[in-house]
C-alpha cells in the first residue's frame, strides 16, 4: 500500500497538517491544496489514487469538487475527511462518488481504514454517524 497517492484538500492549514502526518507513514501524499479548484486542478495534474477533501471549502465545495473530479473521468478514490456528521451530508457525499467519509474527530481511529476500503471499492462510513 506505501505506492498508493493520495491528494488532500482542507481550508484550515493546521488540520491539514495533522492529516499529512497521519498518512505520510502509510501512503506518498502527493499534495496537500485549500480549495476545491485547486484539488481539481492538482487531480487533473497527479492523477492521485485517493482525493480526501473536506465538504466546506472557498472556491468550490468538496461535494461540487467531488461531482466534478468524477465528471471528468478521474479515477480516484474519493473519502471525505469533514466535521459534518449530518446523514444529508453523508448521503450527498456518496451521491457525489464518494467511497469514504470519516468525522475528523476520529481521524486518527477511521481515515487509514477508510481509505484501504475505498481501494477495495468498499464504502465506510464513520462509525459514530447514524444513517
Amino acid at each position: 500500500m506505501d505506492h498508493v497517492s493520495i491528494l488532500l484538500a482542507d481550508d484550515h492549514e493546521d488540520f491539514l497538517a495533522t492529516t499529512v502526518r497521519e498518512l505520510a507513514a502509510h501512503f506518498d501524499v502527493v499534495n496537500a491544496v485549500g480549495d476545491g479548484e485547486a484539488l481539481l486542478t492538482e487531480a487533473a495534474r497527479l492523477e492521485p489514487d485517493v482525493v480526501v477533501l473536506d465538504i466546506s471549502m472557498p472556491v468550490l465545495n468538496g461535494i461540487e469538487a467531488a461531482r466534478k473530479l468524477k465528471a471528468a473521468g478521474s479515477a480516484a478514490k474519493v473519502v471525505f475527511l469533514t466535521m459534518h456528521a449530518d446523514p444529508d451530508y453523508v448521503h450527498a457525499a456518496f451521491a457525489a462518488g464518494a467511497l469514504g467519509y470519516v468525522i475528523k474527530s476520529r481521524l486518527a481511529t477511521d481515515l487509514l481504514l477508510s481509505i484501504r476500503e475505498a481501494l477495495a471499492g468498499r464504502r465506510f462510513v464513520s462509525p459514530s454517524i447514524t444513517l
